[in-house]
């Protein structure tokens, strides 16, 4: 029984990458079937509140500090660029993207948010050590991959025909073959989307010192994300046909989102982090871009351009050399014993936990609901 329990995180974080896979598909699916992704995107935040918020009250009720108005306008501001701008603009680069190209772009999370940290003096970029060498390259690296796979496509991959008919997905591909990927809009998009992300880690990083309960702090962001995405989205399309859920992929890619892709990822991932640490739960992030990609050209047939490929590699190239330079450089600064000689377990674990970029290099990290 022990030896099985030790493959329990391992298991999780597949099934969290399968569930962000799975969600990145059905979305793509009900947006090109004319659903406007600012209403997919309202939708996943109120269906994710409704998840979250039992838990935040059974969970944190005792132990909750009190909610004050600087809480509230700080989690307001984590809903602007966590939830909303985050979440708004990766589903309006996936409609005008292929879901592979998303995903790929996602992994530039670690180097942009190293770039904010030490522009708001949040870090130095120390630079003569081997760590801070290894972060900056790896910012170099993935900035690279991800300006390759915007803006150049080159040959197509032969991988040959999937056996696979889907027939839905195949009727929905013609459908929308001409916004499919025209141009360089929806990597763009995606860009934006993680850039706001990386506000989010930023600002996230003071709610957290203040605010020390992740269910409620998750929950009062959603709700918040809630009516910005709901006006928003009203804003731009106010036809009441646009927010029906009578055509199944729709409600299934809302509920997905919302269920599978927000509420279970968020646990599961808050799980593995409080066993294993952020920097294990981290290396999994290049599974999704994996199983996105097998999945797009099976069921999608989604086609693999020489650009994307050998993009997609520098960006995973580029996040494990980030990744090695903070393991490197936390294994360096782990705090010490008053003698200053002998590192103790439980402190270690500390402050890896509480480290800011250790919980940022994972996508999904310990108060993150998005994808």
């Amino acid at each position: 029984m022990a030896g099985y329990s030790e493959y329990m995180p391992f298991m999780a974080m597949v099934l969290v990458q399968a569930s962000y896979a799975g969600m990145n598909i059905i979305s793509k699916l009900a947006i090109e079937s004319d659903m406007d992704p600012l209403v997919l995107v309202a939708y996943r935040q109120v269906f994710a509140t409704a998840v979250i918020a039992p838990f935040a009250y059974l969970m944190e009720w005792k132990t909750r500090p009190k909610i004050t108005l600087p809480i509230l306008f700080q989690t307001f501001l984590c809903s602007l660029t966590g939830a909303t701008a985050n979440q708004v603009f990766y589903f309006l680069g996936l409609k005008t993207s292929t879901a592979t190209i998303a995903c790929a772009l996602q992994n530039t999370l670690p180097a942009m948010t190293f770039i904010l940290a030490v522009i708001f003096r949040q870090e130095s970029a120390k630079l003569k050590s081997k760590a801070g060498l290894s972060k900056a390259m790896g910012t170099i690296v993935c900035v690279s991959g991800a300006m390759l796979l915007s803006f150049y496509h080159g040959h197509i991959i032969g991988l040959g025909d999937s056996k696979i008919h889907w027939t839905y997905a195949q009727r929905m591909g013609e459908a929308s073959s001409s916004t499919k990927s025209s141009s360089f809009i929806g990597p763009l998009f995606v860009i934006l989307s993680t850039l706001g992300w990386s506000f989010w880690f930023i600002i996230q990083a003071k709610v957290g010192e203040s605010f020390p309960a992740p269910y409620t702090s998750t929950t009062l962001m959603c709700l918040m994300a809630s009516f910005e995405c709901g006006i928003i989205a009203v804003i731009a399309d106010h036809k009441a046909a646009s927010w029906s859920l009578k055509d199944p992929i729709r409600l299934v890619a809302s509920l997905f989102a919302g269920i599978m892709g927000s509420a279970l990822a968020f646990f599961l991932s808050s799980w593995s982090i409080q066993l294993k640490g952020p920097l294990y739960v981290s290396v999994f992030s290049p599974l999704l871009l994996i199983i996105v990609a097998i999945a797009s050209w099976a069921l999608l047939d989604e086609k693999l351009y020489v650009g994307t490929a050998v993009g997609s590699v520098l960006i995973v190239a580029g996040l494990y050399l980030v990744l090695w330079g903070k393991n490197k450089e936390t294994k360096d600064e782990k705090p010490t014993k008053a003698t200053g000689m002998t590192k103790t377990t439980d402190e270690a674990k500390a402050y890896e936990k509480s480290d800011l970029e250790l919980q940022q290099v994972h996508p999904k990290s310990i108060r993150d609901v998005m994808g």
